[in-house]
């Protein structure tokens, strides 16, 4: 048998690694390929959901841009975006109008002085000694000249036309009141659903969560004739006795939660001495604060906006009407001044925002676990 020269070059070695070398490149282009789909990928889906942000955010925008602007500025469609007016001159113990008037292929910011059907008289603003300036043309063709010039006193004077103290003291006292009324009740059936064993516990389960797909309408007459018979009607009761009988989606949400705590935590309370209650109290709520946080802040954003109810059952107490049916009520009296209306819109959000921004850990952590099994 021949031996392999070892001065001959070894041909299949090079090959090997020229082989290598290339699938090396096709696996560091095809990483390359990867990452740049991925980053267009990335690139088009942040784009989508700024889009819809954008959209979504539009009529709020709208509305704190209308809060700082003049009712001449909201009547006037070729007014800009921004809070503005219209920039005027003083000419000859006169006030002028300044506009955009087209000379010599150049616009140029010209004071109004005459007006005519054929030609028209201005001064520039920046040099009145100049002497006045005829143009041949329609003026009223031309762009009037705006200004930033933003409303700080609508919201002194909406505060002051909607008597918002009293509807705040009104709407506090109404989602404070049921607030904890609805999350205590919610508690004690869901901790019964959740931990104790009695006859029918699953189809008087099912019966109290079919009742989320109940319409409000369809129980509102009933409901209204019951609370005009008790003599309740133009008073807090009807809003508020209710929230003292367990509503369903706020038990479904904390036996949800209840069920993730174990329950090694009751059994050694009970060996300690503590009964049902205690255990309740030292034992459930503390550990199921964030839900408690979530269920409280869903029925406080629900009783801040509640409008329908209060309209029905305090039509006649204006006194106690809260935010929505007071805002309601400016609407229809005030809507010449959609700047006043906007503005009473702004300040009867800032509340439940503040609320909102200071509690939002809380509230995405029990909103997110009642939903995971731990």
């Amino acid at each position: 048998m021949a031996r392999p020269n070892p001065a001959m070059p070894i041909y299949g070695d090079a090959n090997l690694a020229e082989r290598d070398a290339r699938n090396a490149q096709r696996a560091q282009r095809a990483r390359r390929d990867a990452a740049n789909r991925s980053l267009i990928v990335k690139t088009l889906i942040t784009s989508v959901v700024l889009v819809l942000l954008l959209l979504y955010l539009m009529p709020l925008g709208y509305s704190i841009v209308t809060s700082f602007s003049s009712k001449s500025q909201v009547s006037d469609v070729r007014a800009p975006v921004l809070p503005s007016a219209r920039m005027q001159f003083e000419y000859q113990r006169r006030t002028l109008d300044v506009l955009e008037v087209p000379i010599d292929g150049e616009s140029r910011e010209l004071a109004l002085v005459r007006s005519g059907r054929a030609s028209s008289t201005f001064v520039d603003p920046a040099d009145p000694a100049a002497g006045e300036i005829e143009w041949e043309g329609s003026w009223r063709t031309l762009a009037p000249v705006y200004t930033l010039d933003i409303e700080w006193e609508n919201y002194p004077r909406a505060f002051q036309f909607i008597d918002f103290m009293q509807l705040l003291r009104n709407t506090l006292m109404y989602a404070f009141i049921t607030t904890i009324a609805a999350t205590a009740s919610a508690a004690v059936v869901a901790y019964g659903f959740a931990r104790f064993r009695f006859p029918f516990k699953g189809i008087l389960f099912m019966l109290l969560i079919s009742t989320i797909i109940l319409p409000p309408q369809a129980t509102l007459v009933p409901q209204y004739a019951v609370f005009f018979r008790l003599g309740w009607v133009g008073t807090w009761l009807p809003l508020i006795i209710p929230t003292f009988f367990a509503n369903a989606y706020n038990v479904f949400l904390l036996r949800q939660y209840f069920l993730t705590i174990p329950t090694e935590l009751e059994e050694a309370a009970r060996v300690d001495g503590a009964g049902p209650i205690r255990t309740f109290v030292s034992i459930i709520l503390p550990q199921a604060v964030p839900a408690l946080i979530a269920v409280s802040l869903f029925h406080f954003f629900f009783a801040w906006n509640d409008f329908f109810g209060p309209l029905i059952y305090l039509a006649g107490s204006q006194q106690l009407q809260p935010i929505s049916v007071g805002l309601f009520r400016f609407n229809g009296l005030y809507a010449s001044e959609p700047q006043l209306i906007q503005a009473a819109s702004i300040m009867t959000m800032l509340i439940p925002l503040t609320i909102f921004f200071f509690a939002q850990r809380f509230f995405m952590q029990g909103v997110v676990i009642t939903g995971v099994d731990k």
